[in-house]
């Protein structure tokens, strides 16, 4: 039987959430604020989190960018739930590594369905072509995450997409218009200022990895282990 992890501070809909989860099977267990979660998590870890954006003591974005800062708590299914409902919030939350994201209002049927749904990504594991690696460097497209060795590295959700082209062309050179046809949606020559800063900063956030995205001047970028 899974566990799952409830943080929500709006006891009505706590209420309804753990209910329809016992119903359904699941161990559940809720906790109306951060401070209890943390607590809780320190002696038992739950298979799933269910959690809400909006608590009263820590925005549910900051607990899980904790969560994936950590390692005993780092592949977690994370579902994010929240009122607000723009695509911005969406990517959001998913670029700092949750799994899946709903918004309130949401039926009984479609939380299990969800739940159950990552609950069996997870069980699963990732299959070899969710997986991209090159060195020291891997990319889990399952679960929108990279490490580099064992260190988890939070990216931008441009900074991901473009680190998944260059892995998925790994000893390929990428041209700068493939790039940002790709990640950018242009050719527009006046986007390669952009391109560049964020293979600047993607550089910086892989540290040790960084040093293999090589360029290759006046074409673009490739992954390399030669100097």
């Amino acid at each position: 039987m899974a566990l799952v992890y409830i943080v929500e501070d709006d006891g009505n809909i706590l209420e309804i959430e753990e209910f329809a989860l016992k119903n359904a099977g699941y161990e559940v267990e809720g906790f109306g604020c951060a401070a209890e979660f943390y607590t809780r998590l320190e002696s038992k870890k739950p298979e799933l989190v269910l959690l809400d954006v909006m608590l009263p003591d820590e925005d549910g974005l900051s607990i899980v960018k904790k969560l994936r800062a950590k390692k005993e708590t780092l592949m977690i299914p994370i579902i994010l739930v929240t009122a607000k409902t723009s695509e911005i919030d969406k990517v959001k939350g998913l670029d700092i590594g949750a799994d899946d994201y709903m918004t309130k209002p949401f039926g009984v049927m479609e939380l299990i369905s969800r739940v159950k749904a990552l609950l069996r990504r997870s069980s699963m594991g990732t299959t070899d072509s969710m997986i991209y690696s090159f060195d020291c460097i891997r990319l889990d497209d399952e679960k929108h995450m990279v490490f580099v060795g064992d260190e988890y590295v939070e990216l931008t959700y441009k900074e991901y997409e473009l680190l998944k082209l260059l892995l998925a062309n790994a000893g390929i050179v990428t041209t700068r218009d493939k790039i940002l046809e790709r990640i950018w949606g242009t050719d527009y020559e006046g986007e390669s200022r952009t391109l560049d800063m964020h293979v600047k900063t993607l550089r910086q956030k892989l540290k040790s990895g960084g040093a293999l995205i090589k360029t290759v001047r006046n074409v673009g970028y490739i992954l390399s282990k030669e100097v």
